[in-house]
Parts: structure tokens; sequence; C-alpha cells
């Protein structure tokens, strides 16, 4: 019987088998920190109910798209965290940019739902005009007030340290603040508690999104309702202790 060929070259091996290394460490370093488990279990949750809206059964195309959009998140938290744990970090965080764009435009549909349909049947101009990502950090701006253009920073940072080539994201290439960039993963305590305390906010948002979408009726989303409205209230109490609005 002729032996099989590997179709993986030994490189490509080698460096799996470092990214595992790399995810053993990274499971100590979460191990000795109370805020990580914290970000963590929120991720976990906020996914768990994404995975029970989209079972939801409908027929209502508006209503699949805000599940076609939280399985958006639920792919991209699964694939950030995965990245994370592994060393990739500027990847990692390249992902979470993907879902605050994401749950921007749930947080526009959710509170405005006629959007959806005119989003949802839009052509490529229209949908640039009205609906880019410029568009509907404004448009929620505008709704709640805002005018410290909170939003715009938040996306910049991503864009910058993660999602444009340029020096400001030879930083999450580097071990060290002051050291050399690295070739490949590395797993180093800043850097992963950096991405996974932003996996953390994010998780909260698309939670409270994905929340407010489901029909309040509907039984079976009760456990998963419940069980991510704890652990927001917990994550909250922990990184907003002096908050009054998360009560």
């Amino acid at each position: 019987m002729t032996k099989p060929k590997n179709i993986i070259p030994e490189n490509l091996e080698r460096l799996h088998n470092a990214e595992e290394q790399l995810r053993e460490k990274a499971f100590g370093i979460v191990g000795d920190h109370e805020t990580l488990h914290r970000h963590i279990a929120v991720v976990e949750a906020a996914m768990d109910l994404t995975d029970i809206f989209r079972q939801f059964d409908t027929n209502d195309e508006n209503l699949k798209v805000l599940q076609i959009l939280g399985m958006r998140t639920f792919n991209a938290f699964g694939a950030s965290m995965k990245l994370s744990l592994s060393g990739y970090h500027q990847n990692s965080a390249l992902i979470l940019r993907d879902i605050l764009e994401t749950v921007f435009l749930l947080n526009l549909f959710v509170q405005d739902p006629p959007l959806i349909e005119r989003w949802r049947l839009a052509d490529k101009k229209e949908r640039m005009a009205q609906f880019s990502p410029l568009k509907v950090r404004e448009a929620l701006d505008s709704r709640d007030g805002f005018t410290s253009k909170r939003r715009f920073e938040i996306y910049e940072l991503f864009s910058e340290l993660a999602g444009h080539p340029n020096m400001k994201s030879a930083w999450m290439m580097r071990p060290q603040k002051d050291g050399d960039a690295v070739i490949g993963p590395f797993m180093e305590a800043t850097a992963l508690e950096a991405v996974v305390s932003e996996m953390g906010r994010l998780a909260i948002q698309v939670g409270e999104q994905i929340n407010a979408a489901i029909d309040p009726l509907w039984s079976p989303a009760l456990p998963s309702r419940a069980s991510f409205a704890k652990l927001k209230l917990e994550w909250l109490s922990t990184f907003y202790p002096d908050a009054q609005n998360w009560k």
C-alpha cells in the first residue's frame, strides 16, 4: 500500500505546532486574570445569543437580515478568538473591526427597522451613499445626540493598528513595546489582554442588539437571554463600577 503524501508542507506543520503551543501559553495567561475570564465569558454568551436568534423560524426577509448579521458576528468572534489565542493579535483585531462595523449596522436596523428593506434592496451606489460605514456612524451619532465622534475614533483605531499597512500597525507585531517586530505568531500578556478586552466590549454591544431583536415572547431564547443579562451585569459592574445606566 502506497504511503500517502504529506499534503501539508513541513514548515506549515511546524507553524501549526507553534500555534498550538502558544494557545496553551494563552490559557496560562487567561487562568491568572479574572478580568479576561469576564471578557471571554461575555463573548461566549453573545455568540450563544446569536446562535439562538438564527434558529427563530421566520418568513420575514427583514428579520432574516438581522439573523444573518448576527451570524456574521458569531463567525467573526470565533475566528478572532482563535487567532488571538494562537498569537495572531493584529489579525484578530482586524476581524474585530468587522464586528464593530456590523454591530453599528445592527444598531441602526434594530432601532429603525424600515431601513432594513431599503438596505436590502439597494444597489451598490445607493447602498454606499446611504449605508457606508461613515454614513452609518453619522446616522447613529445624530440619532443619539453624540458630538464627540467616539464611534469614528474607535473605528479609526482598529483601522490604523490592524486594518491598514502603516507604521502604527507595526506596534501589534512587537512582543515588547520598544522591541523589534517579529514574523509569525507570538504570545504576550499585554497584547492578548488588549485584544480580548476589546472583544468583550464588542460582545456587550452585539448581545444588546441581538437581545433587542429577539421576540420577547419566544420562550426558547429565554435561557440565553437570561445568561447574557447576568454576565453583562457582572461585566459592567467589573469594568464600569461607577456607571449608573447599567443597573
